[in-house]
């Protein structure tokens, strides 16, 4: 598990805790964020921001400049790489089902890239869905040819003048630090791509804020909040999706 600002950790069945890594390449991890496992064994995790911790999640995407790393760990050498790095908040990540690639988000980017682990394109990272209509957390494998991404808010006009002017930026990162910032997130919820990354469906809500995560078993969906302490969990055989495509 990757607990914030606890580090790369393993938990065994008897409640022990090791700490594998905190830390790459001399820098300790300031948002640790979600990891995956390769079926090599090989660990992959984002470290969204090396200068923020979670609870400044805000400033650092206000702020604008690329603080996150995507990195491996190999369990039979305990070494930690850097294997992706200048990621504007690199958030979720999740293997691909032939394991040739892993995908991860960038947050205020509204993209998942991918970074090749093997084959032809070792080594490169390109786009896998790029101008979603929300912010992307988490992304997860439902092992049926679908990823889900949470979108812990839509897309909004007053986000939108935040990323076009560096004066409500800091604005905004102001208030942030010292006072109460007025809530700008809505329309909470996931998305739904393909293997391609081509976008199918979107399931959200305008009372919700902060869903980071959506994971889909059997006929229903659960969604994971960053706030809230509880689960939503959704019958996809009783409430239908919203079509949708990317961002113009």
């Amino acid at each position: 598990m990757f607990p914030p600002s606890k580090g790369l950790l393993k938990i065994t069945q008897n409640g022990e805790i090791e700490v594998l890594a905190t830390e790459a390449e001399g820098i300790k991890f300031g948002t640790s964020d979600a990891v995956t496992v390769a079926k090599n064994g090989i660990l992959y995790f984002t470290d969204a921001s090396s200068k923020y911790e979670l609870n400044d999640f805000a400033i650092d995407i206000f702020e604008g400049r690329p603080y996150g790393r995507l990195m491996s760990y190999d369990p039979s050498t305990k070494q930690t790489k850097v294997i992706a790095r200048d990621l504007y908040y690199a958030n979720g990540v999740e293997m691909s089902p032939d394991q040739d690639f892993v995908i991860f988000c960038e947050t205020p980017m509204m993209r998942c890239m991918r970074y090749y682990v093997e084959g032809e394109k070792e080594g490169l990272t390109e786009v896998f869905v790029d101008r979603l209509l929300g912010f992307p957390d988490n992304i997860r494998y439902d092992g049926e040819g679908h990823y889900w991404i949470g979108i812990p808010t839509e897309y909004t006009y007053e986000l939108d003048l935040a990323r076009k002017y560096p004066y409500i930026r800091k604005v905004l990162v102001f208030l942030e630090r010292h006072w109460k910032r007025p809530s700008i997130e809505r329309n909470a919820g996931v998305m739904l791509v393909d293997l391609d990354g081509k976008l199918l469906e979107r399931y959200y809500d305008p009372e919700l804020k902060f869903v980071t995560t959506g994971i889909k078993i059997g006929e229903h969906l659960y969604l994971g909040n960053l706030i809230n302490s509880f689960i939503v969990r959704l019958n996809l055989t009783q409430y239908p999706a919203s079509e949708t495509s990317s961002r113009k």
